[in-house]
């Protein structure tokens, strides 16, 4: 994986440096180009010696709904022409890192067993940015296996209050 993040980092820190304007438009197509990206079919397409790298960016441009402008069409050019869309993910990871040191903020993902309302996120929000002294970018994935309360995950930090972990606990403390 650190290679990947090797190849990743020159194409996020020149896109971020020459998309200074519009970042949020940048990172709209560019979550969207990782996530199409990330599909096997369309990498193992892109690797067969028989396609063009034009029939790659028009497969991409097909599937793509957020609108191009020539810089992104460029981008997207650069990265098929040097064979790196499977770094495309990491370069978008990279990007965003770029964009939240810039407005000091951070991406937080919530794992929760159950869904949580709007207004019970706004509190979890306010508390988790007490806790972690920065502004927040909030992200809910659901995990049934938690049972319940919440596992967020701030860069390398995690505060784990879920009900499997309390379990956990307590199997390592009656056990030990």
């Amino acid at each position: 994986m650190a290679e990947l993040a090797t190849i990743a980092r020159p194409y996020a820190e020149a896109l971020f440096k020459a998309s200074k304007a519009d970042l949020s438009a940048t990172a709209a197509w560019l979550e969207e180009l990782a996530a199409i990206a990330g599909n096997a079919q369309l990498l193992q397409f892109a690797d067969n010696p028989s396609v063009t790298s034009q029939q790659v960016f028009d497969v991409i441009k097909g599937i793509a709904k957020a609108p191009w402008n020539a810089a992104a069409q460029n981008f997207v050019h650069t990265v098929i022409d040097n064979g790196r869309l499977s770094a495309l993910p990491e370069v978008a990871a990279q990007f965003r890192a770029h964009m939240n040191a810039e407005a000091g903020t951070s991406d937080a993902v919530v794992y929760s067993a159950f869904d949580i309302d709007a207004a019970a996120l706004a509190n979890v929000s306010d508390a988790l940015q007490k806790r972690f002294g920065r502004k927040l970018s909030l992200t809910v994935k659901l995990q049934p296996e938690l049972i319940g309360g919440i596992r967020v995950v701030v860069g390398d930090e995690v505060l784990d209050t879920s009900v499997k972990a309390r379990l956990e606990q307590m199997k390592v403390a009656l056990t030990a």
